[in-house]
């Protein structure tokens, strides 16, 4: 059993985004709205919200945007000790819109983030944590790339167990036959591997989520979870094969940071039930989170806390 007073670790960009309201793409959006974001973030104040304890591995700039962020992590009680602010860059930016599918569409601009090294590696402490937890953005630079690589052998020496999001954004990378090759090494030591469709159609081509599941198989995980936005999830656990669960009916106001709920969530309940395979009600737990995410604008506003969650899940079952 996880010892409950470890800290998750959360490793990669931290950054403000600029989210085009009224759901409207950047060609036709007249306001950007600022927000504290980031995926590896987001997931970070998600956790803190389920009361997890957290800390988050990354690089801001010290500038107005860094300042902004780290206080704001701090207030929400995840643990920014492992956070650099640096002079030598700025605080990176994501400019973030709705697609036509509904679902959150983001151009990164890294800045900072970029700069997260070996020694920022170190200084996270990913030995010491409860569970690593990572994206293939910041894979996508060979700086950050190499601080990553860094944190996750220090998380194989100590066994500690590995989150991976693919999460990709395809602007980052040269091809997406290098995105394969680069996130290859957090998809052999992950426990837990989520991938959206959209994610797996740029990386490997799969059309389908069970197709997804198939080709992810091949990797030693013990769960592996596909999201498909209104569609719904579908997850493969070494017991039960494949199983696919519909979404929550929500009135969204936006996406961003849903996916990201989902991931601090289902985290959260597989530290509580010791790492073993989970079931529909931990998948379910996770899609409230990831529902409720959505129903207010911004990644943070809408995280929902253990108690919210439980009530939503009480009341979608009357």
């Amino acid at each position: 059993m996880v010892d409950p007073n470890r800290s998750v670790l959360a490793i990669g960009e931290c950054l403000i985004d600029l989210i085009a309201e009224d759901n409207r793409d950047l060609l036709h959006a007249d306001r950007l709205a600022i927000r504290e974001g980031g995926a590896p973030a987001n997931v970070a104040v998600a956790l803190a919200r389920l009361g997890v304890p957290v800390h988050l591995g990354t690089v801001v700039g010290h500038d107005s945007f860094g300042i902004r962020l780290r206080d704001a992590l701090k207030a929400e009680g995840v643990d920014v000790s492992a956070m650099r602010l640096t002079r030598d860059a700025a605080t990176s930016l994501a400019l973030a819109w709705t697609n036509d599918r509904g679902d959150a569409d983001f151009q990164l601009l890294r800045l900072a983030d970029r700069l997260f090294s070996e020694h920022d590696a170190d200084a996270a402490r990913p030995g010491e944590a409860s569970a690593l937890i990572a994206g293939s953005v910041m894979l996508s630079d060979p700086g950050s790339r190499r601080g990553a690589m860094a944190a996750l052998a220090l998380a194989q020496a100590n066994n500690v167990s590995v989150v991976f999001d693919v999460n990709l954004r395809p602007s980052l990378w040269p091809t997406l036959a290098q995105v394969r090759a680069v996130i290859e090494p957090f998809l052999r030591e992950a426990f837990l591997i989520k991938v959206s469709l959209d994610d797996a159609r740029g990386v490997w081509g799969d059309e389908t989520p069970e197709a997804a599941i198939e080709r992810l198989a091949e990797y030693p995980a013990i769960t592996i979870v596909v999201t498909d936005g209104g569609r719904g999830v579908w997850y493969r656990n070494r017991e039960e094969g494949i199983r696919h669960l519909p979404v929550f009916a929500v009135d969204v106001v936006e996406p961003t940071g849903a996916g990201d709920a989902f991931t601090a969530a289902l985290t959260s309940r597989l530290l509580d039930r010791g790492w073993t395979s989970p079931d529909d009600d931990d998948v379910r737990f996770a899609m409230a989170a990831g529902a409720l995410a959505t129903t207010k604008a911004g990644a943070w506003p809408g995280l929902p806390t253990r108690a919210e969650i439980k009530a939503f899940l009480s009341a979608a079952n009357t």
